[in-house]
Order: C-alpha cells, then structure tokens, then sequence
C-alpha cells in the first residue's frame, strides 16, 4: 500500500463525522509529516525546501500547486465546482533558535541568515504543527469532495516571523492571478491552552506592530564640562519617560496599547558625552485610529523634549517607523458566531472557549485588509500536553511559550484536534445558505 493511500485511510479513520479523538497510531503518517518538517526547519526568506515538500504531498493530493508566489510562497488550488472561495493559511518560516526540548527528532539545523551569521534554527512558533494540519486538511477535503462545492486555496506563506511574507505573496498578484477568497481562516498554537481546545476572540484579536527607530543629536563632550554640551543621553532619558504617558494619560483606559522602549544606544566611555543616542521601540495597538495616535505624539513628545532642551530644529530627533509594520487581526464577529456552535458540535461545548486578545502581532491580517475587505478568523490551537497543563493549574508553573528554546507541542493531539475542527469549518462554510 502506498504511502498517500495509507495516510488517506489513516486519517479517513481518524476524524470521522461523530467519532472520538484519534489515537497516537492513527496520526502516524501525520506525525510522520511534523517530525519532518519539525527536524527540517529553514529561516524566514529560505523556505525553499519547505515549500518543494509541501508541494509534492499537496500535489499527490490532487491539489494544482503553483510555488514561487512572493519568495517561496505556495498556493495550492482544489476546484470543486461553483461556490465559495475558502482561504486556509499556514506559514513555513523558523526561528534562529537553538532548540532545548530533548526530543529524540529535535532540531540540529545551522543556517546562515541575512545578516551572514551562523545561527540555530528551530520551529519554536508553531508553524511546523501549522503545515501538518494544512497537509491533514488536504486530504480530508479531498476525500469530502461529494459534500461540498467551491475552492479551497490553502496557502503556504514564507516570512510571518519577520512580517513581510503576507505582503510579498499579495504584491505578487495573490488575488489576480487566483481566485479572490469569501473568508480568510488560520490556525495558531496557543502554549496557554491545553491540546484538544480551541480559542477564539470575536473582534480584535492580535495587535497591530510597529517598530520604530528614534535618533537622539545632541552636542557631545568632556562630560566633566557637561555645560558646554547639549547632553542627548539625558534628552533620551526624558523622552522614554515622556512616552510612557502616551498610554496612561493620553489614551482612554479602556483602549489597549503598548510603547515600549526595548534598546538604547549611546555613548563609548564614562567621561565622553556622546553627540547622538538610538532608541528602538515597539508600539502596539488594535484600531488604526490608536495606531495614528500614537506614532504622531511619540514624534511630537520627541521633538518637543529636544526644543526644550535647546536643540536646534535642524537636530531635532529622527524618528522612523519601520517599514515591517503589520496590522492587527480582527476576526469578523459574524463569521465567528457561524463556526463557533460547528466548533462546539465537533469538539464539545468545553472544549471551545472565548480566550482574551493579546498584543502579539500576526501578518495573517494582510489577507483580509485589500479593498476587498474580506472577512477572516484566526483561531488558538492549544497545544499543551494535557498532564503539564493540568499541573501547571494546580501549582502556578509557568510553561514555555512561543519563541522559547523548549517550546514542544503536545503534536499528535494538537494536529488530530486541528484537522477535525478545520474540517468540519469548512464543510460549514461551503455549505449553501
């Protein structure tokens, strides 16, 4: 028996219509897939390999796969006659980390990354559970072919870790040269949720990011003569003070938001008073409007700090909001009240829950954000082993999250809860109303 007709029956019994979980023996070929992709991972902007092995297995599937779509992006294309068109997104990249967890298939990959260094590398985000999913997805909805109608586009996007891969596919003509979608769909690992559960957020659900660069001139000198300088350490001081009021006393408190000042540079020994400091910071926030606010008060509060302090206007603070902006993540409410109750049916009324948003940042919200506006959800997978997750209630233990060096997915239960509950989403979806 081939490998692909065995994977089909395996998952075929797996996930059936009113059945129970899948059992580890029945995820084999799925799990098969993750410790590949798992063991395999390659940088944002490098997916190459990634993207040729996502194509061979969606292709077997019955899939049109066309690669190369914004870097290494992938599009894969199941027509099944008139109806909606579906988007379900999974992402490839990895991290430079050295993983920890002591798996037996654990990450060993060097890579080189943009900047010429040799760094480790390691899914410790998730996205490697994403793609088996996706992989599982396929071939359930092939298999289901007699139980809807339309066309399922599932995208394998490069560069989510650094924000940029979303925007490339879409500026490489994603909704002109395939099919535009009616919903958008993804899944996350969530590290706070056990495997089994879902979580959704109706409304925002993840932040919009930007990072923003600062430049601070000033007058350096002797700094036992600190007089005959225009001190920017001390300007730049004053400044990361200042812009934590943006948040506490400029914005209501019942509109979340996040400026933080993550590195400050300047200067070379004690008694040098510098000519310039750097300041890198994150700014978070969820409506567009907040967004607008803040970038325009931290340029403002900047500037403002550095006239008092008698800088000239022609060394005013360069302030630079970065180019790798991604926007916040909302997930359509009337889309959400449609798949929660098939969530619940699925699953079970536990095992689906409303969890807060957070200030993370996810560019899944590109796909939605054209002119089209297309409506989209992207749902937590938990993936905590059930065990830990349960100790961890009981004692206060802090379990490794994502980006930690010993984030390791509870794979079998989170890929088997992922496929069934997709599934049933999507045969929700297609279904005429």
């Amino acid at each position: 028996m081939s490998r692909l007709i065995r994977f089909v029956l395996l998952v075929l019994c797996a996930f059936p219509d009113a059945g129970i979980a899948a059992s580890a023996s029945e995820l084999d070929a799925l799990l098969e897939h993750y410790r590949h992709l798992h063991e395999n991972p390659e940088l944002s902007l490098q997916e190459r390999n990634t993207s040729a092995y996502l194509a061979e297995q969606l292709k077997a599937t019955g899939f049109e796969v066309t690669t190369g779509v914004g870097g290494h992006g992938l599009v894969a294309a199941l027509r099944n006659g008139d109806g909606p068109v579906i988007l379900f997104r999974a992402d490839m990249d990895a991290l430079p980390v050295e993983e920890q967890t002591g798996l037996l298939y654990r990450s060993r990959v060097r890579a080189i990354n943009t900047a010429g260094e040799d760094v480790p590398v390691m899914h410790a985000c998730g996205h490697d559970i994403h793609m088996t999913v996706q992989l599982g997805i396929a071939l359930q909805m092939a298999a289901d072919r007699d139980r809807w109608n339309g066309t399922l586009l599932l995208i394998a996007q490069p560069a989510e870790e650094i924000g940029i891969g979303a925007r490339a596919m879409l500026e490489d003509g994603l909704y002109e040269r395939f099919p535009v979608p009616d919903y958008n769909l993804a899944f996350h690992v969530s590290p706070d949720l056990p495997a089994g559960r879902i979580g959704y957020v109706s409304g925002y659900a993840l932040a919009n990011v930007d990072s923003v660069d600062i430049t601070v001139y000033g007058t350096g000198g002797h700094g036992a003569f600190p007089q005959q300088t225009r001190d920017p350490i001390v300007i730049a001081a004053r400044i990361v003070l200042a812009l934590q009021t943006i948040v506490s006393r400029e914005l209501s408190p019942l509109d979340s938001a996040v400026v933080t000042v993550g590195s400050i540079h300047g200067g070379t020994r004690h008694n040098i008073i510098p000519d310039a400091v750097t300041l890198q910071l994150t700014v978070r926030s969820y409506s567009d409007e907040t967004r607008d606010f803040l970038l325009r008060r931290i340029r403002e509060i900047s500037q403002g700090i550095a006239r008092s302090a008698r800088i000239p206007e022609e060394r005013l603070p360069r302030v630079t909001v970065k180019d790798e902006y991604t926007p916040a993540v909302y997930n359509d409410p009337d889309l959400l009240n449609r798949i929660v109750p098939v969530l619940k049916s699925t699953l079970g009324e536990t095992a689906v829950m409303a969890v807060d948003p957070v200030m993370a940042g996810e560019d899944f919200a590109r796909y939605g954000r054209t002119e089209e506006r297309i409506p989209g959800a992207l749902l937590w997978l938990g993936a905590v082993n059930g065990a830990r997750y349960q100790a961890k209630q009981a004692s206060g233990e802090a379990l490794p999250g994502l980006h930690s060096a010993r984030f390791a997915p509870d794979a079998g239960a989170t890929i088997a809860t992922g496929v069934r509950a997709m599934r049933a989403v999507l045969l929700e979806l297609f279904r005429e109303r």
